[in-house]
């Protein structure tokens, strides 16, 4: 399976992001919020639904966000690098357009809030594909 390289400009890009992000595990050790340039990112094992059965596959992913003017997290304990959260959606609420807020969900009720002045995202993966018995479950 080849890599993936995806850009969002718009809500119905970040839904397909969020599509291919949904279950990916990230400790929070992995996050970043740069604010002097306006940036945001993190570095996630992504897991690739289009196997239907095990064996299961993880891919390590980049997932960066441009033109961040701020960013704020609920229920996720800072500092707790090795903390691993699990990703169950990426979405958009619009302000004054083209601004708004991206809004990263996750199993367990953390929430990180992006407030941008327009969606700017990115999706890299990073490398080859592993392996994985486990298929992803979690309580919302």
């Amino acid at each position: 399976m080849s890599r993936l390289k995806l850009t969002a400009l718009d809500p119905a890009d970040l839904e397909i992001i969020s599509a291919h992000m949904q279950d990916a595990v990230i400790t929070v050790g992995d996050i970043r919020f740069l604010k002097s340039s306006g940036k945001f990112a993190l570095i996630a094992n992504r897991f690739l639904w289009q196997k239907e059965k095990p064996p299961y596959e993880r891919r390590r992913t980049g997932l960066s966000f441009d033109r961040v003017l701020e960013a704020k997290s609920q229920r996720i304990r800072q500092g707790a690098d090795d903390a691993v959260l699990s990703l169950l959606s990426i979405a958009f609420t619009p302000a004054e357009e083209p601004s708004g807020t991206v809004v990263l969900t996750f199993s367990g009720g953390g929430v990180i809030n992006l407030k941008v002045e327009c969606i700017e995202a990115r999706l890299k993966d990073l490398g080859a594909a592993w392996e994985t018995p486990n298929l992803p479950s979690h309580d919302r």
